[in-house]
């Protein structure tokens, strides 16, 4: 099944939280319908990304990075690549790559949607999808250069700034998920290269 499959049927069977979460959903899966790149970068009136709040086991701490480009404190994420075939793959890489943090525990679905505009191709817009992280205990960050000019935890009630409301609604988000998942959550594991390369 191909990324923009994948990326269809999780959304068409994602429960949304509230309203505006549910005309996001649904917006995202016209936009699906609409383009055969929504995925791609090239896909100039939007293309769909993957984001993840990294949260500790008792969702209280959770990492950001000061984007080198934005000057903000953000969640880890970015565009996916071809070799991802879900967006929870592309989720869990751009979270390990841009934390350093090996072994992180991915929630299957998605905790919240977000649109908003950016500069890719002179202006596009981010259809992410966002979802909750969870990191070993005493996990050590390693902060990827070329995007960050810093990387921290922080508690949940005390972000830094400047950040945006976003950011903030994935992290409360992410908060929730982690605090009411269940011990087979916990301990079930995130795809694997292996489960990536059979896909």
């Amino acid at each position: 099944m191909s990324l923009h499959a994948h990326a269809h049927a999780l959304l068409a069977t994602w429960s949304a939280p509230d309203p505006e979460q549910e005309k996001l959903r649904r917006a995202y899966l016209d936009h699906l319908d609409r383009y055969s790149d929504a995925m791609w970068r090239s896909c100039l009136p939007g293309h769909l990304t993957a984001s993840a709040a990294v949260m500790t086991a008792s969702g209280r701490r959770t990492v950001l990075t000061l984007h080198r480009k934005l000057g903000k404190w953000l969640q880890v994420g970015g565009h996916c690549d071809e070799d991802d075939p879900s967006l929870q793959a592309a989720a869990l890489r751009e979270a390990t790559e841009e934390s350093g943090i090996a072994d992180l525990r991915l929630l299957p679905e998605p905790v919240r949607l977000d649109r908003h505009a950016v500069p890719c191709g002179g202006g596009s817009w981010h259809l992410d999808v966002q979802f909750a992280a969870v990191a070993p205990d005493g996990a050590a960050l390693t902060r990827d250069d070329a995007e960050s000019v810093d990387l921290g935890w922080f508690d949940i009630d005390e972000l830094p700034h400047p950040s945006d409301e976003a950011c903030q609604a994935l992290v409360r988000a992410a908060a929730t998920a982690v605090a009411t998942m269940d011990g087979a959550q916990r301990c079930a594991p995130s795809p694997s290269a292996a489960d990536r390369s059979r896909s």
